[in-house]
């Protein structure tokens, strides 16, 4: 078999579990459960009349770095940490990756896989509703401080219009709904990881939601719910969501990092940024923040 063949049958693979993972993921979307009506009412305008609905268009955002600062696998490895998930390693691991996203505003692929191939590894043999227990007060204690209340504004106004809000992310689908659900939004695209009798395998279904695998479950929720995806409009802060942005009608560049940055201003898409501070500021912080996570960690191991 020559060379452009393999490649031919790779991209073929890769294709057919990007599906695979946008399907599964798609069935996920709206199962949230009631929204928290402290996160709504705190963000929400004081008046608001009943948004006329608008079944038809919908928005679509990127979570890390887009609505939340940071990776959020990141901070829900950290908040399982203390419950033994992890060993000083791990958490090690998680705080490099974590410094590298932070510091260059960008998302390495390789980390990507590594920090998902991580997550299925810890959550294998746990109970589903252990995690999204756990979720929940993580949710309270490191995420809620963490979202972009620009990015939040913009989903707001989407909901005021009476269009559905979904956020995509490649971080676990329970987690997505979970911060979907705790922010008032419709529904959630993430990652399905296979459970067998509310049990984790530790295995994917399909693949990670990344790159082409986010854009097939947009299509695929389209479908399902009857958007026309002319009407909708994708937020994200990577080049890597390309697939994702113009699968939508309209694209929006949140955070953007550089690589996005050029591409909106060729094509005409709105950039909003809301990130502050000075540039060595962008980097010493998160050094030193990981650093000091990476630390702490390491001695509070020690000592139990």
């Amino acid at each position: 078999m020559d060379v452009f063949a393999r490649l031919r049958r790779r991209r073929q693979r890769l294709s057919a579990r990007a599906r695979v993972a946008g399907v599964a993921s798609a069935a996920h979307a709206a199962d949230l459960g009631p929204a928290d009506p402290g996160a709504v009412a705190t963000l929400a305008p004081v008046h608001r009349h009943p948004a006329v609905p608008d079944p038809t268009a919908a928005a679509f955002f990127d979570v890390d770095n887009t609505l939340l600062r940071g990776a959020s696998i990141f901070w829900f490895a950290r908040g399982l940490a203390a419950h033994d998930y992890f060993t000083t390693r791990d958490m090690v691991g998680f705080a490099w990756k974590q410094l590298k996203f932070r510091a260059t505003s960008s998302e390495d692929p390789d980390d990507i896989a590594s920090a998902r191939d991580s997550a299925l590894a810890f959550v294998a043999g746990r109970r589903v509703d252990e995690i999204v227990t756990h979720g929940e007060q993580i949710y309270d204690e490191l995420l809620a401080a963490r979202i972009w209340s620009g990015t939040r504004a913009f989903a707001q106004l989407h909901l005021d219009a009476g269009q559905r809000v979904y956020l995509v992310t490649a971080a676990p689908v329970e987690l997505a709904r979970l911060l979907a659900r705790r922010l008032g939004l419709s529904g959630a695209l993430g990652t399905v990881a296979e459970t067998r009798n509310g049990v984790y395998t530790g295995r994917l279904v399909g693949d990670i939601l990344h790159g082409r695998a986010k854009a097939e479950a947009i299509r695929a929720l389209a479908e399902r719910e009857g958007l026309d995806l002319e009407r909708c409009v994708a937020y994200s802060d990577s080049i890597n969501d390309l697939p994702m942005l113009t699968a939508a009608g309209s694209a929006v560049a949140i955070n953007p990092d550089p690589p996005l940055r050029r591409l909106a201003r060729i094509r005409g898409w709105e950039v909003h940024d809301f990130r502050t501070g000075r540039r060595a500021a962008r980097y010493a912080l998160p050094m030193a923040a990981a650093l000091a996570v990476s630390v702490g960690y390491a001695y509070h191991r020690r000592r139990r």
